[in-house]
């Protein structure tokens, strides 16, 4: 087997696995059976919320008497220590086997269950790159002033394991900070006013997430087309944001009302233009290859139909590497820009072709040259 047909075995098997996936769909019941549905090394990253078994003992109440809306549901509810233990084991050790090799996982908690939940991560092999702490701009006060005000919640950011790769776009977080390397301290508002989902005045879910925490690790830690899997997707937090930013979803949620408001919430989603999606990379990240080297070679020949995911435009591959459309003719980039009236396009994952049934980036056919020519 030559090198390229290596690369293309290699490539050929996560997409058949992600041809099984039910992307875009919300799985209800117990999240453990319904992950031991999902193919192994399938999905690029696990964004978890699970249930912070809070242990809440009767009525919170405000000075005036009033009453907090706590979480009190019966889905935070555990037995003992070692009934939340087990059930974190079950649905970590589901989420390790479905994440591809260099996949990675995000779990948020508080103090109730975070430190448990990060032993277990380590007990199973997950390798810890950062904790970070989400601090809140707008908390809940200790009403009873007998303890700090709870500020912060923790987030745990794990690869596969010590020696596995991972993705992080350093650079687009760099420049989301004001060309300020990003720190582990985000500090963002809870998630309130508008975008808090309420249905008779009373909020549907007790712990909905604010988008701007899930697009902050979306941006940071995945990529445009990447499957993303929420194993506790609540009111669709995580399934609004990948819709916005151009990735593939999956949810699992046991709560039917819970679901029933994340499907209404994620229909008027709209992914971003391709344009808008850019961001800025390391001169490490960017491979310099022309595309005429790949029709040169024979891995995307003249005579080849591209297209844009929607299929909103199709043009012939010519034999000088340009693409040509209708009277319009250019590069992948300025051909792409010019259909889309953008500033800019990245012509590598605008443009997709038909490969043996399956509909592929050209950038894959650009990964399948650098590993030829690689020495």
């Amino acid at each position: 087997m030559t090198r390229v047909e290596a690369r293309e075995a290699a490539i050929a098997a996560p997409r058949a696995a992600i041809s099984q996936l039910p992307l875009g769909q919300i799985l209800d019941g117990d999240c453990v059976e319904r992950l031991r549905e999902l193919p192994t090394a399938s999905v690029d990253l696990v964004f978890a919320d699970p249930p912070y078994n809070l242990q809440l003992g009767g009525d919170l109440n405000r000075p005036d008497g009033s009453q907090v809306d706590a979480v009190t549901d019966d889905w935070d509810k555990f037995a003992s220590f070692r009934t939340y233990d087990d059930f974190t084991t079950a649905w970590l050790r589901e989420c390790k086997r479905v994440l591809k090799p260099d996949g990675a996982l995000w779990v948020i908690g508080s103090y109730h269950n975070i430190y448990r939940v990060g032993a277990i991560l380590q007990d199973l092999g997950f390798w810890i790159l950062n904790d970070i702490v989400w601090r809140k701009t707008n908390p809940m006060p200790n009403f009873k002033g007998t303890r700090f005000t709870n500020a912060h919640e923790t987030l745990l950011w794990c690869s596969q394991g010590e020696k596995a790769k991972y993705h992080f776009n350093y650079r687009a977080m760099k420049t989301l900070n004001d060309e300020l390397q990003m720190r582990s301290d985000w500090v963002l508002p809870i998630c309130s006013g508008g975008e808090r989902l309420k249905e008779g005045g009373t909020k549907v879910h007790p712990t909905q997430k604010p988008e701007s925490l899930l697009y902050r690790v979306l941006l940071a830690t995945t990529e445009r087309g990447d499957v993303v899997l929420d194993p506790f997707f609540g009111t669709g937090t995580t399934g609004a944001v990948a819709t916005r930013l151009g990735r593939d979803w999956i949810g699992c949620e046991r709560e039917a009302p819970y679901r029933d408001a994340a499907r209404k919430r994620i229909a008027k989603e709209l992914p971003l233009d391709e344009s808008a999606l850019a961001t800025m990379q390391s001169r490490r990240d960017a491979p310099r290859v022309a595309f005429g080297a790949l029709v040169e070679n024979g891995l995307i020949p003249p005579g080849t139909q591209l297209f844009d995911r929607k299929r909103r435009w199709t043009a012939v591959v010519r034999a000088d590497g340009s693409l040509a459309y209708e009277k319009q003719t250019g590069s992948i980039h300025g051909l792409g820009k010019d259909l889309q009236g953008a500033p800019s396009c990245n012509g590598w994952s605008f443009w997709h072709y038909d490969k043996g049934g399956e509909v592929v980036p050209i950038d894959a056919a650009r990964q399948m040259y650098l590993l030829a020519t690689e020495d």
